[in-house]
């Protein structure tokens, strides 16, 4: 049997300026396609902006992204969409289609052709995927990842367009039950909605020597690290007011955003500068370095999907403290893993890291614990799913 030909469309998916942008949508997909049942284009659009200028500040680098691109042996296509700041969100997804339409054609042209879409993000990407496949006449599978189902339909023209973005679509993956379990809430049909998790690459993700790793960063104390966006709902600074009740910690903050000069800020008024670390972004690939040179992770989010650096943090040996949000329990179910606060407070946060420091799993455990999570599986479900969906939208 041939490989799949699956066109993967999606505005997450790194870039040569960018990235950690939507690394975990690579990455997926990388384990897809080196099952060597299936291959991808990518058509991953990018805002347009007329040049790289600094006036543009981070959203300049949009401009420095290049039309095409290879990454792991992919061909990657980033056509330009256009943008209305602050109040584009019900105009986006046709903006979106609009662009990704002719980039499209264009493909198909030059002599691509694919069997169906493999579409990431419900909103705008996949209200825009439907249309593409309803034009080209090419099945869609979506993937729901997060904020697509938790954040964007309490606005009523988005809840409208997700919801029949989902219903047009042939097939629906959520990385977790409780995103499943959203969208069933806000009255998606539950028969072609499957939750497939995301897993984690141990290979990348692996255990350092700890000293070493420590001695590289300048660490001499117990360590915790937090990792992701500098963003509102990543919660950062619950952690860093956590600190107040774990003076013994230090604190190291990994990921960049529009928050880093409040949290810098407010580490500042609590006394606490000298115990917290701002590091900014960080290659994925050296991530490890980081996890192995800290005690315990934290991540305090208010929102997930299916949180990626909780298995990464996993699978080089260091436990996590994770709120108790939907998805983070999925990831968290024993001590080898780590504990889920009671209270997603500074409080909270603290209580938890005193009971897991008090009772440690060794490295080796939770190194263990994140060896159950590999994309085998994940793999399989999505041929699984584009199989079905072609076989079935064949035989009608």
């Amino acid at each position: 049997m041939p490989p799949l030909r699956l066109l993967t469309f999606t505005t997450l998916f790194p870039n040569r300026e960018q990235p950690n942008h939507g690394v975990f949508v690579e990455n997926r997909l990388r384990h897809l396609v080196a099952t060597g049942e299936a291959v991808s284009t990518v058509l991953a659009p990018v805002p347009f902006f007329p040049s790289g200028a600094a006036a543009f500040g981070r959203w300049g680098a949009y401009a420095r992204v290049p039309a095409r691109e290879s990454r792991h042996g992919l061909t990657i296509y980033h056509p330009r969409f256009a943008v209305i700041p602050r109040f584009g969100m019900n105009f986006s997804p046709f903006l979106l289609h609009q662009a990704s339409r002719r980039a499209l054609r264009r493909l198909l042209t030059e002599g691509a052709r694919f069997d169906a879409i493999d579409a990431h993000y419900l909103y705008p990407d996949g209200v825009a995927a439907v249309r593409l496949g309803a034009e080209f006449a090419l099945p869609v599978v979506l993937t729901a990842r997060g904020s697509d189902v938790t954040q964007f339909p309490n606005h009523p023209t988005p809840r409208r367009l997700i919801l029949d973005a989902v219903a047009r679509a042939a097939a629906v993956i959520t990385v977790s039950a409780g995103l499943r379990t959203a969208l069933l809430g806000l009255g998606a049909a539950g028969e072609k909605i499957t939750v497939l998790r995301n897993g984690v690459d141990t290979q990348i993700f692996r255990p350092l020597e700890r000293e070493a790793a420590r001695a590289a960063l300048g660490l001499t104390g117990p360590t915790l690290i937090s990792v992701g966006a500098l963003i509102e709902r990543k919660r950062h600074h619950l952690t860093i007011e956590a600190l107040r009740l774990l003076p013994e910690f230090s604190l190291l903050i990994v990921g960049e955003g529009p928050e880093r000069a409040r949290l810098a800020a407010l580490a500042e008024r609590l006394g606490l500068a000298g115990r917290v670390r701002l590091l900014g972004a960080v290659p994925h690939v050296v991530m490890s370095q980081y996890y192995s040179a800290a005690d315990l992770s934290v991540l305090a989010s208010s929102r997930e999907g299916w949180a990626n650096v909780l298995l990464e943090s996993m699978a080089c040996g260091v436990p996590v403290v994770a709120s108790d949000i939907p998805g983070n329990p999925e990831v968290v179910r024993e001590r080898a893993a780590g504990l889920i606060v009671a209270a997603n407070t500074p409080a909270g946060i603290a209580a938890a890291v005193r009971d897991l420091w008090a009772d440690m799993p060794s490295r080796a455990t939770s190194r263990a614990y994140a060896e159950r999570f590999g994309w085998e599986a994940t793999s399989q479900g999505q041929l699984a799913i584009f199989r079905r969906v072609l076989y079935s939208d064949r035989s009608n």
